[in-house]
């Protein structure tokens, strides 16, 4: 609303800042500076003949000029309005209707053993993109891409068949190479042992049912580890399925002269599109490779036809991003609808030490293992309190402390906090919500201003991908509410009910922002 009374006013784009002192305005812009040339005149003279222009605007308190930049202060009764509208409308505050529509892909974790913390990253990021870009209007589909067709899901059936050999039949096996570790697969193949009879693990002839079985069991607790934090995918997407396309998805790389044969292998021209080589796509003995098993996902993803997509992969898979990009091109689509974003690992403590590795998981931090721990509300924070492409560490007994070093816990206490006034008041939100609030000091008026700038945050946060805008946000909005409680007497005060609402819409912004990161804000502590 501000933002488009601004635009209309100017009309020209310009850059809109908030000033570090409030008592300037609660925006400012530097446009005066970029015009000085065009209208060779001083920056300060175009910031006052422009900041003239807003004086009757029922917005603005105040637009002043200051050194060149135009300083625009909301008036109090735009303040009050707003803050009264946001009361009555808790599920419309911060919509909007954005009509682009997005396919969202993230974890897509190999269906071969249970989530890890490096999974649970790139899973609370996609989910929490997810639920602000649908609250913003946007048409998300969230979609979980399941490897279930590579070298992968063999192996994982020959971990079961010789698990069960080992540990069921008693026999001496001999261990290749490669295979899947942890305890994990010893439970596995117990449940294997009830499920298809001890006859499963005789011979090698079993080896391909236990892969089928044991991928399905593993998606199971996949989706058992993602619900566990309020994860859940609208649609699955099966990789074996896909490879009846794979025909098609190749005649289309053949027919643009984008692939070639090369010591027995087909290979795809890459490097014509910044790749550092070019790739095999289809092996000697005529097996498609992982990337071809790409091609196929992408070429079936571009032909549903929404208007970008959105990937969350591991940061290992930096280089992998180029030569993806590169065969969306030569499928014939716009590569520049594919975005990828990615997740650094996370390094974890426990009292200033390295996490103990799980043994069930084969020296792997489980997800399920530290929700157990901290609970998926601080899992969730903390893995969104951090830009996802730069790396995260952090100590899980900070998670357990009830005090400010604990940001979930000091956002949860604000929120409390407010609904305990409220008890201690007698009074409800239906109480006092049509108080005006028109007459409140400069300091009360910033803190109602810092707790409106909710829809901005999300706008910033889902367009720009940094979900960590928001949990930055709603520490720094409980924070002022406690600097503000503390040094402000309200049950019992003049101002008793305009500060009651005040608070009301402190606790509407902490209660939004918190449930658009998959938080249910705390009511009391």
């Amino acid at each position: 609303m501000v933002i488009n009374a601004i635009t209309q006013e100017l009309q020209r784009e310009f850059v809109l800042e908030k000033p570090a002192n409030l008592s300037f305005g609660h925006y400012a812009t530097p446009l005066a500076f970029s015009l000085a040339k065009e209208f060779r005149k001083s920056p300060i003279a175009i910031a006052e003949e422009i900041s003239a222009r807003f004086n009757a605007h029922e917005i603005f308190q105040e637009v002043s000029a200051l050194k060149g930049y135009i300083n625009f202060k909301l008036s109090p009764k735009f303040l009050d309005t707003y803050a009264s509208w946001a009361l009555e409308n808790e599920d419309a505050f911060g919509r909007e209707e954005h009509k682009e529509t997005i396919l969202l892909e993230y974890v897509s974790a190999n269906p071969t053993g249970p989530l890890h913390i490096g999974h649970a990253r790139g899973a609370v990021m996609g989910d929490a993109l997810y639920r602000i870009g649908t609250h913003l209007g946007y048409k998300i589909t969230s979609e979980y891409y399941v490897n279930d067709a590579g070298n992968q899901v063999d192996l994982l059936g020959l971990s079961l068949y010789l698990s069960g050999r080992e540990h069921i039949l008693g026999l001496e096996v001999e261990w290749p190479q490669e295979f899947y570790r942890g305890e994990y697969i010893i439970d596995l193949a117990h449940v294997a042992l009830k499920e298809l009879g001890e006859a499963i693990f005789q011979d090698e002839s079993g080896i391909s049912i236990l892969s089928s079985w044991g991928k399905d069991k593993m998606l199971e607790l996949i989706r058992s580890n993602l619900a566990d934090v309020g994860i859940e995918f609208e649609q699955f997407v099966s990789e074996k399925s896909l490879y009846d396309q794979w025909d098609a998805s190749f005649q289309k790389l053949r027919d643009n002269s984008k692939t070639y044969e090369e010591d027995g292998k087909t290979w795809i021209r890459s490097t014509e599109l910044g790749d550092e080589k070019d790739r095999v796509v289809v092996r000697e003995d005529g097996r498609p490779t992982y990337l071809a098993g790409d091609i196929i996902y992408h070429d079936n993803k571009f032909q549903r036809g929404y208007d970008h997509y959105i990937n969350i992969w591991g940061a290992d898979h930096h280089g992998y991003i180029t030569r993806v990009k590169a065969a969306i091109n030569f499928l014939g689509y716009d590569e520049s609808k594919l975005e990828v974003l990615l997740a650094q690992m996370v390094s974890l403590l426990k009292g200033g030490e390295p996490y103990k590795m799980s043994k069930r998981a084969g020296n792997f931090i489980l997800m399920s293992d530290v929700v157990s721990e901290i609970g998926s509300d601080a899992l969730r924070f903390v893995f969104l309190s951090k830009k996802s492409d730069t790396h995260l560490e952090f100590d899980i007994d900070i998670f357990k402390q009830e005090d400010n070093n604990n940001p979930i816990f000091y956002i949860n206490y604000a929120h409390a906090r407010i609904n305990q006034i409220f008890a201690k008041a007698g009074k409800s939100v239906n109480d006092i919500k049509n108080v005006s609030l028109d007459s409140m000091n400069e300091e009360a008026q910033n803190l109602l201003f810092s707790a409106l700038l909710l829809p901005e945050v999300l706008e910033d946060a889902f367009s720009s991908r940094q979900v960590q805008k928001v949990t930055e946000y709603l520490k720094n909005l409980a924070a002022a509410l406690h600097k503000f409680y503390n040094e402000n007497r309200v049950v019992g005060s003049v101002e008793e009910e305009q500060l009651l609402k005040l608070f009301a819409v402190v606790a509407l912004s902490l209660r939004v922002g918190l449930k658009l990161i998959g938080i249910n804000a705390k009511d009391k502590m």
